[in-house]
């Protein structure tokens, strides 16, 4: 069984997929990427069980046929040379794969395709298209608040909600959470799953700069994603998610106006100082005037930092934990934002301004207080 291929565009195919590849695995054909070789067409998967991924490329072939070929030395092999074509022949009898090039000639064992496992095919499935940047965008927003509890699986993915309104993005870890909403996506049927968070990284890595419709099948254990050449499935989280709305204080008289990026960069600063536990910056504020502090009472290291706001509601004194905020203001775009709050001891709300909310985008950011000592 032989095909040439540009050693250029396989390389670059090879590496999308990569990112499904663990270093450990409990079966060692998924060491290897399965290449299904088909006439002019080379369709090219990786698999962890959880999820299959899949991708595309042409190549110069008459025959049929598959082959499992170890993943990293085919990488490391191929990241060394310029883009030229490679003849590949596969012994049908040992699997046994020979790389001819212009340089010379190499030579590594296969396995039989037939043992890598079978792609789950999705049965009774329902369909939405979302456009990549949008899915991009809902990914950076909403991952990093994912929580990783081996003991609350339901909390380790992103929660997806499709209505005939909207598409809801949910991320919580019970510290902090995100509901980020677009009323420019929605869904002609009305239903919710819970989405791993290694296949949304997967994604996250591949949707940077396309500007093409992603098309998402989903049933009751799997989701499908297609776009491009690339096929993506992965097993979706069973369980039942948190009510998140429920969590969500609905009345913050007391609301905080700021400027995002200077914020960022007190508590940033102040943080260095904190407790290297609790991470707790206090925040004091009192008319037009926010006070941000910090202080490690073991090491006598303390900091404290003044910054002009506007504030609507009765003076305050509240603690959070540093990097759970810094996180947040990261992931938001708006150049000022409002940080709502009811009481030292209720979560704290942060949204963008009103005057920068985007009628398409709605995004809110919730962070537990940590007790002042």
């Amino acid at each position: 069984m032989k095909f040439i291929v540009s050693s250029a565009p396989l390389l670059k195919q090879l590496q999308l997929i990569s990112g499904v590849l663990n270093s450990s695995n409990a079966l060692p054909i998924l060491d290897n990427f399965l290449f299904n070789i088909n006439e002019g067409n080379l369709t090219i998967s990786a698999s962890d069980l959880e999820i299959t991924m899949s991708t595309q490329v042409q190549i110069e072939s008459k025959e049929k046929g598959k082959v499992a070929i170890p993943a990293k030395l085919l990488i490391d092999t191929l990241k060394t040379f310029p883009d030229h074509p490679l003849t590949f022949s596969i012994n049908k009898d040992n699997f046994g794969v020979e790389i001819l090039s212009d340089y010379g000639k190499y030579k590594l064992s296969g396995f039989n395709g037939e043992e890598f496992p079978k792609t789950p095919a999705i049965e009774q499935s329902s369909t939405v298209e979302i456009n990549a940047k949008v899915l991009l965008n809902a990914i950076n927003k909403t991952l990093f608040a994912a929580g990783n509890d081996e003991l609350r699986p339901v909390m380790s993915g992103v929660f997806c909600e499709l209505s005939a309104e909207n598409i809801t993005f949910v991320a919580t870890d019970a510290h902090k959470l995100v509901r980020y909403r677009r009323n420019d996506s929605k869904s002609d049927k009305t239903a919710s799953f819970i989405l791993p968070s290694k296949p949304l990284t997967i994604l996250r890595s591949n949707l940077g700069g396309k500007d093409s419709m992603v098309k998402v099948e989903y049933n009751q254990s799997n989701a499908f994603f297609t776009f491009d050449n690339v096929n993506l499935i992965c097993r979706l989280i069973e369980g039942k998610y948190p009510n998140y709305e429920a969590v969500i204080p609905k009345k913050n008289p007391n609301i905080l106006t700021i400027d995002r990026s200077l914020f960022l960069n007190s508590v940033r600063r102040v943080s260095i100082f904190a407790n290297k536990t609790t991470h707790q910056v206090r925040l004091k504020i009192n008319g037009s005037e926010l006070n941000i502090s910090a202080e490690d009472l073991d090491f006598s290291n303390e900091a404290s930092e003044r910054l002009t706001c506007q504030y609507e509601g009765d003076a305050m004194e509240i603690g959070f934990n540093s990097r759970f905020l810094i996180e947040m203001l990261n992931n938001m775009d708006s150049n000022s934002i409002n940080i709502e709050m009811s009481a030292p001891n209720r979560a704290g709300i942060l949204v963008p301004a009103s005057e920068e909310r985007k009628q398409e985008e709605d995004i809110l950011m919730l962070v537990m207080p940590v007790m002042l000592n």
